[in-house]
């Protein structure tokens, strides 16, 4: 996905705030290094995306912010909050991904490095182009509400060169963060908002979060699924603005 998904809140969040609105690596319109054109720690990981985001906000001059992140995005969004809390005035975390993530077995990992699987995976991660569609539809609790304009928006990154390449060095980079663990530690105000009918990240685990996060507000849309702010804009809207009054300036 990529900031595409935003279109419809955007512009009402911004009647009350500054909104910051960006593609991580492996998403969106944003660059792809390749192997070779990074030193360190990959860029695709999610301890590399916090820095990245952290950097952005630094180029900004955004000492702090309220994040907002969907799905994987909430992922990089509750572990910027746990491990740079200074930075972070509040959390929305969206149909977040939590509890699923990187695969724990070392061996597995292992078998993610082999160089005969980096060379075949692209090609394997390449059926998106023609299964992506289908994802896509399955993020919303009503598909026949997905009209060519939208899906046309989700293809536009699959026109970028490497894509494909991004998207496995996303997937290698993957690590187990153990976040489930450290929820108890979020001290800021954060607000859980899920569809009702989440097929991807399922309901039951936007339930959970809510609970193991001290003090965390639910929300759960009606007639919704994985993209709350995209196929319940009003809705969403209406629950992230009573939180943000909530909120100390």
């Amino acid at each position: 996905a990529s900031v595409f998904s935003w279109r419809e809140v955007m512009t009402p969040l911004a009647k009350n705030a500054t909104v910051i609105a960006y593609d991580r690596p492996a998403f969106g319109l944003t660059s792809r290094p390749m192997p070779g054109e990074w030193s360190g720690p990959s860029p695709y990981a999610v301890p590399a995306q916090a820095d990245l985001l952290l950097a952005l906000m630094d180029h900004l001059g955004a000492q702090k912010a309220i994040l907002v992140g969907n799905s994987a995005g909430g992922t990089v969004a509750a572990y910027t909050a746990l491990n740079f809390p200074e930075r972070v005035q509040a959390l929305v975390l969206v149909d977040a991904a939590i509890y699923s993530g990187a695969p724990a077995n070392p061996l597995l990992q292992a078998l993610y490095q082999l160089p005969q699987i980096n060379r075949v995976a692209p090609l394997l991660v390449r059926s998106i182009s023609s299964s992506g569609n289908d994802t896509i539809r399955l993020a919303w609790h009503d598909p026949s509400r997905v009209t060519p304009e939208i899906i046309t928006g989700y293809r536009k990154p699959l026109q970028l060169p490497n894509w494909d390449r991004a998207l496995w060095e996303f997937t290698i980079a993957s690590q187990p963060l153990n976040l489930p663990a450290r929820l108890s530690e979020l001290k800021m105000p954060v607000l859980v908002v899920t569809g009702d009918d989440d097929r991807i990240v399922p309901t039951a685990s936007s339930l959970r979060l809510a609970q193991e996060i001290p003090s965390a507000s639910l929300v759960v849309f009606s007639a919704c699924g994985h993209v709350p702010q995209e196929e319940c804009p009003e809705q969403f809207m209406q629950s992230v603005e009573a939180f943000l009054s909530t909120i100390k300036k």
